[in-house]
């Protein structure tokens, strides 16, 4: 059974940081391309970083340089590092893994950023 969890979300002020981590089981996480997305309210799914099985990595403009997405093989954890949020970082930030043709989801995590 294919699980993905997704944990570390919250409330931050503007310029503050989250971790966000995602836990994984069921598939051969090494294999994956791992990814986080976010959905704000009112806007569609957006792509925010990807992270391959080969350590590749590429993000959304929006982000670059403030985000960085990484993944531990050994813990099948993927984790994405986000400083210097905005308000409109706020969203729910799902982890998606890719493996074998087949893609996976988890449940979501709030991001909330405000004063």
């Amino acid at each position: 059974q294919v699980q993905l969890v997704e944990s570390g979300g919250g409330w931050v002020q503007p310029g503050g940081s989250l971790r966000l981590s995602c836990s994984t089981s069921g598939f051969i996480f090494s294999a994956a391309a791992m990814s986080w997305y976010r959905r704000a309210p009112g806007k569609e799914r957006e792509l925010v970083a990807i992270i391959s099985s080969g350590l590749h990595t590429w993000y959304t403009a929006s982000v670059k340089g403030r985000f960085t997405i990484s993944r531990d093989n050994s813990k099948n954890t993927v984790d994405l590092q986000m400083n210097s949020l905005k308000p409109d970082d706020t969203a729910v930030y799902y982890c998606r893994a890719w493996v074998n043709e087949n893609e996976y989801w988890g449940q979501g995590t709030q991001v909330t950023v405000s004063s």
